[in-house]
């Protein structure tokens, strides 16, 4: 049997109090969940939301920061150059898909530079006009514009962004022009097709829906594959004559390239049982109209890819720029 010395003693207690202070060191380090965007919007809700119920489960401080600019890619390189240790993570949405097509120079590789962590879920588009307008239908708007080409207005949350892009196409299809009106922020073009000064607004479905009971927006169209329990009388593109036009808002959570998988698990798992729970779902199903997907790493890099090549081609064929 070997002898137990005053020394050998000594070394196990220090080991013993080391380790214990190495776990709570690293448990103990700050995350930042980053949200390339202003305050207000649904992914800052998003980022809000996980950021309370992660502090618990994970015992740790964890922070939203608003890094918004240049089409997100701001905060998307910020998350990109951060160490790959869990201390940082992009929250985001769906025109993160469009940066590599719509910047001439963007400041990150979204398909080199992040990897992808887990998808939130979906929602459809939905276009709507200032119920003073005679649009009853996407066809009314269609008819009105080749009477008066360009006459008709629509405002979008920006160049690029994804309510841009698919009017782009549905315009396209239908042989019409029909006048876009950027605005950065879902804010002030709800404003101005509130006021009447633009006819239409091309938004997620969070953003229309929330003002639907004023009486002063219209659902001319939704871009779901099928209708929206929410939105019962309101056509589908797809019914409307245009086979390609779902178009889906996304949410998801990028990584710092080369980040481990436990690190990568280490949030998605949590992340997964937050929003399975039934109240913070039917809050996300309500305020967001989402579909969950709780789709993990592998999967949403396959969406992924597909939301840049799709979206990318319709930048290139309508030559569209930031």
């Amino acid at each position: 049997m070997k002898k137990i010395t005053r020394r050998t003693m000594l070394a196990a207690s220090a080991a013993f109090t080391f380790a214990p202070s190495l776990a709570l060191g690293q448990a103990a380090k700050n995350m930042t969940l980053v949200v390339p965007f202003p305050p207000g919007g649904s992914t800052d809700a998003l980022a809000r939301l996980l950021q309370s119920h992660l502090q618990t489960k994970l015992g740790r401080v964890v922070l939203v920061e608003n890094k918004s600019g240049a089409a997100g890619s701001l905060g998307a390189a910020q998350v990109a150059k951060s160490p790959p240790d869990g201390s940082s993570f992009l929250v985001t949405f769906d025109s993160h898909a469009v940066i590599p097509s719509i910047l001439e120079k963007p400041q990150v590789d979204v398909e080199q530079d992040l990897m992808p962590v887990f998808l939130v879920g979906t929602a459809p588009y939905v276009i709507a006009a200032n119920a003073s307008r005679p649009f009853k239908t996407f066809a009314d708007v269609v008819a009105a514009s080749k009477k008066e080409p360009g006459s008709i207005k629509y405002a979008s949350v920006g160049i690029g962004t994804l309510g841009h892009l698919a009017m782009t196409m549905l315009a396209k299809q239908a042989g019409v022009e029909i006048t876009h009106v950027p605005y950065r922020g879902g804010g002030p073009a709800m404003n101005d097709v509130l006021g009447g000064h633009v006819d239409l607004i091309a938004g997620s479905a969070a953003l229309i829906m929330a003002q639907l009971g004023t009486n002063t927006l219209r659902p001319i169209l939704q871009l779901g594959r099928e209708r929206m329990p929410s939105l019962p009388d309101t056509q589908t593109g797809i019914e409307a004559g245009y086979p390609d036009s779902e178009t889906l808002a996304w949410w998801g959570i990028f990584a710092p390239k080369g980040t481990p998988p436990d690190v990568i698990d280490g949030l998605a798992k949590p992340v997964r049982e937050i929003l399975s729970e039934p109240a913070v779902a039917a809050q996300l199903r309500e305020t967001q109209q989402m579909t969950l997907l709780l789709a993990d790493a592998k999967d949403f890099g396959t969406f992924f890819a597909k939301q840049v090549s799709a979206w990318g081609k319709v930048v290139r064929e309508n030559n569209i720029k930031a």
